[in-house]
C-alpha cells in the first residue's frame, strides 16, 4: 500500500481489504451430492443451508461469513444451498444423510458420512477447524 492509498483510502476500503471471502461452491444440481460424497472421502466437505427470505438465516450467514478464517481448501471445500431454489436437493440431502431439515443448516460431511450438523444460532464458522 503506497503513501497515497493510505492518505485517500476510508477506514471501510481498508476493511475490505482484510475480509477473508469464503470460498463458496453453489450446490444447484442433483449430480453435485454424489461428488460431495467422493470429495468427503479426501476432505471435510461442508453444505450450508439457507432461506435468502428468513431474516434470522441471513444473520448466521453474515456472522459465519465474518468469523470464516484462512481455511485451506485442501482440507474443505464449502457448498452454498439455496434452499428456495433448490428444495429439492434439500429434501434429499435429508434422505441421503439422515438429517432432519432445518434452516439455516450447516451439515459436516467426511467420509460420505454427517460427522455433526448444527442449526440456527448453533452455526459457527470457528467450529470447522476441528472437524479438518
Amino acid at each position: 500500500m503506497g503513501l497515497l492509498d493510505k492518505i485517500f483510502k476510508t477506514p471501510q476500503d481498508i476493511a475490505k481489504e482484510e475480509i477473508v471471502e469464503v470460498p463458496w461452491h453453489p450446490l444447484t444440481r442433483m449430480e453435485q451430492l454424489e461428488e460431495i460424497m467422493k470429495e468427503s472421502e479426501e476432505k471435510t466437505v461442508v453444505i450450508f443451508k439457507h432461506s435468502t427470505r428468513c431474516g434470522i438465516s441471513r444473520m448466521v450467514l453474515r456472522n459465519f461469513e465474518s468469523d470464516f478464517g484462512n481455511s485451506s481448501e485442501e482440507n474443505l471445500k464449502l457448498y452454498f444451498l439455496d434452499l428456495l431454489s433448490n428444495r429439492e436437493i434439500s429434501n434429499e440431502i435429508a434422505n441421503i444423510f439422515g438429517v432432519q431439515h432445518e434452516s439455516p443448516q450447516m451439515l459436516v460431511i467426511k467420509g460420505g458420512t454427517v460427522i455433526q450438523h448444527d442449526s440456527h444460532h448453533s452455526i459457527k464458522a470457528g467450529s470447522l477447524e476441528q472437524y479438518l
